[in-house]
């Protein structure tokens, strides 16, 4: 069975058919995007966010209410099991460090697989291309977004309150007017990007479930001769650069975007 045959799964957790949410035609008409029931559980998180005076003061709250929450202090950070051995903890904070070092590490399977299990869209690829259900590589796909050590913590909890995070910061400081965000993305090849039409250098591409940008073109062009630039739903934006004070990708101006179907131009 093809993993293009169908965007992804028939059910997600943003009450909108994962075949629209994966589609150009929602990406160039985006509509509000919600993870059922992450702002009502933390309601009291956002209730402090909006009485905040500013920015800067908005991202320490949220920082450290997730520490608090999810047990990330100095002291916290590692535990100890009943027989004295280390504990990890994982947090949203080394996901994201760790995605900036190698988005096809098990860390990256456990990010594609909370798109997956939220947003219901399918990776296209980690490692290599995804083209089966039945093949080795979903299958050490599965094994990696699945792994314990990483889900000890909520950590897809934590991820969903990342998303919602960012999408109330756009909503009330970034981008209040804006329903688009102008990025870009450095490739080598275009080959295997499932591209459905890339005449006159723009197109349709599938990108991957999870995918990283920039807003820089100069920083673009150091990672391929190819620079694609989309317009991004910011209902899409997962994290970016000024999101929060303190996070292990701030040289890069780096977005994390959900996937799917973009148009894109293609520059050389």
């Amino acid at each position: 069975m093809s993993l293009f045959s169908e965007p992804g799964h028939s059910t997600n957790l943003i009450g909108v058919a994962t075949a629209c949410i994966a589609s150009h035609v929602f990406n160039e008409n985006p509509k509000p995007l919600r993870i059922a029931g992450t702002r009502e559980s933390a309601s009291g998180l956002f209730e402090q966010l909006a009485k905040q005076p500013d920015y800067g003061a908005c991202g320490r709250i949220f920082q450290d209410y997730m520490c608090v929450v999810f047990g990330f202090e100095t002291e916290q950070r590692l535990g100890t099991d009943r027989l004295g051995r280390r504990r990890y903890r994982n947090s949203y904070l080394r996901l994201i460090q760790d995605w900036g070092l190698d988005s096809n590490n098990a860390q990256g399977a456990v990010f594609k697989g909370w798109v997956e299990s939220r947003f219901g869209l399918y990776p296209t690829y980690h490692k290599r291309q995804l083209a089966s259900f039945v093949g080795k590589d979903w299958v050490g796909y599965i094994e990696e977004k699945m792994n314990s050590r990483y889900h000890n913590n909520c950590i897809y909890m934590q991820l969903d309150l990342l998303y919602e995070y960012c999408q109330w910061a756009i909503e009330r400081y970034q981008y209040p007017a804006a329903t688009h965000k102008t990025l870009y993305r450095g490739v080598n090849t275009l080959e295997g990007w499932q591209a459905q039409d890339t005449g006159n250098q723009q197109g349709i591409i599938r990108f991957n479930s999870i995918v990283s940008f920039t807003d820089r073109r100069s920083i673009a062009s150091e990672f391929g001769a190819y620079i694609l630039e989309v317009d991004v739903p910011m209902v899409k934006l997962v994290f970016f650069n000024d999101l929060l004070p303190h996070h292990a990708l701030h040289g890069e101006a780096e977005y994390l975007v959900i996937g799917g179907d973009y148009r894109v131009k293609v520059q050389r």
